[in-house]
């Protein structure tokens, strides 16, 4: 058996790395603009999905391809990489004191009959009330520019954080794996088999 993350994220490839199970990882080239009409519920699980198909069209039959995306709301606007300083310090300026939801939708793509597996898991974060200065120290520090929200909680990000509130941190990192291990079971792929 072969799995596959369709992720070439190295947050993601870390946290699958701590299955100690042997993976390949692809970056998947997909369009990540939402539809009209689309809610965030809809888009990561189409996104997810999307992913997983286009890593599965050049996989062998015994693969299991991993695809996963995620965005944050806020004010039940959605959030994308900030992608530089100015908008990242934006971010958080708007965050503080304010609670931030994510969304990760997650799947498992069975490539000998294209059989696909999928969930949303959410999770929030409270913000503690920040100040500028507590704001540009950690941007300086971890530059978080490729992150939903602008934070890596894996990092000096929990810093930021006043509470937690999910079944899994991991889906901040945008990989629930409580999940994961649900979708597989649902597949009769117990993972433990395949740990070393």
């Amino acid at each position: 058996m072969h799995f596959v993350l369709a992720s070439s994220s190295p947050y993601r490839q870390s946290l699958l790395k701590k299955l100690h199970i042997a993976f390949d990882s692809h970056s998947p080239q997909t369009d990540e603009s939402a539809k009209i009409g689309e809610t965030v519920h809809q888009q990561v699980a189409r996104l997810a999905k999307e992913k997983a198909r286009q890593v599965a069209s050049y996989q062998s039959n015994d693969s299991y391809v991993i695809g996963s995306d995620q965005l944050a709301t806020f004010n039940s606007q959605a959030l994308g990489k900030p992608g530089s300083f100015d908008k990242a310090k934006q971010q958080l300026m708007m965050f503080s004191g304010h609670k931030v939801t994510f969304h990760t939708g997650l799947c498992v793509l069975r490539c000998s009959d294209k059989h696909i597996e999928h969930k949303v898991e959410t999770f929030d974060v409270k913000f503690k009330v920040l100040s500028e200065k507590q704001i540009t120290t950690y941007l300086n520090i971890e530059q978080p520019y490729d992150c939903a929200g602008s934070f890596k909680c894996e990092g000096l990000g929990i810093a930021l954080f006043e509470s937690l509130d999910g079944r899994d941190p991991n889906s901040l990192i945008g990989l629930p794996l409580i999940a994961l291990f649900d979708l597989f079971n649902l597949m009769s792929v117990d993972l433990f088999d395949y740990m070393r």
